[in-house]
C-alpha cells in the first residue's frame, strides 16, 4: 500500500508522514531529505545548474542513501552522514530551485518509485500524488497557514542552536511557495483524489491519527 502526502514547505509533512508510517508499520520514504541531500552536494561541488550539461555530469558522481539505525533517519551523500547540514535555511532554498530541475528530479525518480513497488510506503514531497506516485491508494494534501509554517520553522531552529529571524523565515516561505507551485516541472498542487488536510489548528497527534484511520479504513 502506498500513501502519498504533498503539501508546502512547513507544513509538518516529514514529521507527520514519519510517525504516521511507524503507527502503520510502514517505510517512510523521505523524498525532502533526499533533494536536500542534492543541494547540499551540488552546493559543495559548485555545480553551475543552469548548465544542463554540468549538472547532469556532476549528478552522474553522487550517490544519495537514506538509512534507518534504531529508528533514526540517516541521509548520506555517498559515504557522508549529511543529516544535520542537510536542515539549513541555505541548502533548503537550494533544493526548492533544483528540485524543479529535469536532471535532478530524473536522478530521484527511479529510486523513489522502485522502493514504493516493493514496500508498504508513505512517501512525502510536492508531487507525489500528482507524479511519482499516482496511483497511490491514499493521497493527502497537508497544510497550514503561512504563519505557522513560519513559527513551526523558526522554532525547529531555535531548537538546533540556531539564531533565525521569523520574518525571514516567514518570506523564504511565501517565495519557495510560489516557486513550488508556478514551477514549469511538476508543480506543487493538491490531487483531484487527494484529501485536504489543514493542520493550521490541529496537533501532529491529531493529524497523526486522521491519517492513520483513513489509511485503515482502505485496509
Amino acid at each position: 500500500m502506498n500513501i502519498a502526502i504533498d503539501g508546502p514547505a512547513g507544513a509538518g509533512k516529514s514529521t507527520i508522514a514519519r510517525l504516521a508510517a511507524k503507527e502503520l508499520g510502514f517505510i517512510y520514504v523521505d523524498t525532502g531529505a533526499m533533494y536536500r541531500a542534492l543541494a547540499l552536494y551540488l552546493l559543495d561541488s559548485h555545480t553551475n545548474v543552469d548548465d544542463d550539461a554540468e549538472l547532469r555530469s556532476s549528478l552522474e558522481n553522487v550517490h544519495i542513501n537514506i538509512v534507518y539505525e534504531a529508528g533514526v533517519q540517516h541521509v548520506f551523500v555517498d559515504l557522508q552522514d549529511v543529516s544535520t547540514e542537510i536542515r539549513s535555511e541555505k541548502v533548503g532554498n537550494m533544493a526548492s530551485t533544483t528540485s524543479a530541475l529535469a536532471p535532478v528530479r530524473e536522478k530521484l525518480l527511479d529510486l523513489q518509485r522502485d522502493i514504493a513497488k516493493k514496500n508498504d510506503v508513505i512517501m512525502d514531497g510536492r508531487d507525489i500524488g500528482t507524479n511519482i506516485l499516482p496511483d497511490a491508494e491514499l493521497k493527502i494534501y497537508l497544510t497550514a497557514s503561512v504563519d505557522v509554517r513560519a513559527k513551526r520553522r523558526y522554532d525547529e531552529l531555535v531548537l538546533h542552536g540556531e539564531a533565525p529571524d521569523l520574518e525571514t523565515i516567514k518570506k523564504g516561505i511565501e517565495t519557495r511557495d510560489y516557486q513550488d507551485m508556478n514551477r514549469a516541472l511538476s508543480p506543487l498542487k493538491q490531487a483531484e483524489d487527494a484529501i485536504l488536510i489543514d493542520s493550521s489548528d490541529m496537533s501532529i497527534e491529531e493529524v497523526v491519527n486522521k491519517i492513520v484511520d483513513l489509511a485503515n479504513n482502505i485496509k
